[in-house]
C-alpha cells in the first residue's frame, strides 16, 4: 500500500510535466515502478494506461480551447498505426542498439530545435491539402521509427510539427490526443502478461488524471507557446539522457 501510494505521488509530479509537452509519462513511470518492486508486466501495463489516462483526461481540455489540430492529427494516427508493424518488422534485422543510438542522436537534434529554433510563423491557417500531407507525412515517420525503435511515436510528433511551423502549444495537444490511442494499444498487450494491482492501479490514476488536469491548465491558461517549447525541448533532453543511461549500464 505504502509504494502504491509513493507511485501515486511521483505520477502525479511526472504527469503534470509531460502533459505539458504532450509526451506520455510511461517511459519514465516504468523504471520508477520497477525500482519500488512492482513486477515488469504489471509495470508495462499500469504506465501504458495511465498515460491513454492522463492523455484523455487532458484532451478535453485541449478540445475545449481548440488546440488540437484534427486535420493533422487523424491521419497521423491512420498512418501511424498502419506503419509502426513494418518499422517493427525491419528492426528484427538490424542492431537494436545501433537503432537506439542513433534515436538518441535524433532527440538530441529534436531538442536543439525546440530549444534554440524559431521557425518563421505561417499566416493563417493551412489548406486542409496542406494539413492532410503534413499529417500522413508525420504519421509516416513516427509511426515506422516508433516500430523500428519500439517507442512511443509522440517523441517524434511534438518537435516534426513544430519544426514545421505548427504552434507548440498546438503541436503538444494534438501530440496528446495520439497518445491516447497508441498506449491504449500497448495496454492490452501487456495487460495480458500480468495481472493488475488494484491498490497501484487507484493511487495511480488518481495521480495522473489530476496531474493530467493540472498540466493541460497550465499549457493552455498560464504559459506562453515559447515556454511550452523550452519544456519539450528540456523534455527531449531527458529522454535522450535516460536512454544513454540504460545504453551504457
Amino acid at each position: 500500500m505504502i509504494a502504491s501510494a509513493i507511485a501515486g505521488g511521483i505520477t502525479f509530479i511526472i504527469t503534470t510535466l509531460l502533459t505539458i509537452a504532450g509526451v506520455g509519462a510511461a517511459f519514465i513511470l516504468v523504471p520508477v515502478f520497477i525500482a519500488l518492486g512492482i513486477d515488469l508486466h504489471v509495470a508495462m501495463a499500469t504506465a501504458l494506461l495511465l498515460n491513454a489516462i492522463a492523455m484523455t483526461c487532458a484532451s478535453f481540455r485541449f478540445i475545449k480551447s481548440k488546440l488540437i489540430l484534427w486535420k493533422v492529427a487523424i491521419p497521423i494516427l491512420v498512418v501511424a498505426t498502419a506503419l509502426s508493424p513494418l518499422g517493427a518488422y525491419v528492426s528484427t534485422g538490424l542492431d537494436r542498439n545501433l537503432l537506439l543510438w542513433m534515436f538518441v542522436a535524433f532527440l538530441f537534434f529534436a531538442a536543439g530545435m525546440m530549444l534554440f529554433y524559431k521557425p518563421s510563423p505561417k499566416k493563417g491557417e493551412r489548406s486542409q491539402g496542406k494539413q492532410l500531407i503534413s499529417g500522413m507525412s508525420v504519421g509516416a515517420f513516427a509511426g515506422f521509427l516508433g516500430g523500428l525503435l519500439g517507442v512511443g511515436g509522440g517523441n517524434f510528433i511534438v518537435p516534426v510539427l513544430v519544426w514545421l511551423g505548427y504552434d507548440p502549444k498546438k503541436a503538444s495537444a494534438t501530440t496528446s490526443f495520439i497518445v491516447i490511442f497508441s498506449s491504449l494499444s500497448g495496454f492490452l498487450g501487456h495487460a495480458t502478461l500480468g495481472s493488475m494491482q488494484i491498490p497501484l492501479l487507484g493511487f495511480t490514476a488518481a495521480g495522473s488524471a489530476l496531474g493530467a488536469i493540472l498540466g493541460a491548465w497550465l499549457m493552455t491558461d498560464k504559459l506562453k507557446a515559447r515556454h511550452v517549447k523550452l519544456i519539450i525541448g528540456i523534455v527531449l533532453l531527458g529522454i535522450a539522457i535516460k536512454m544513454i543511461w540504460n545504453l551504457l549500464m
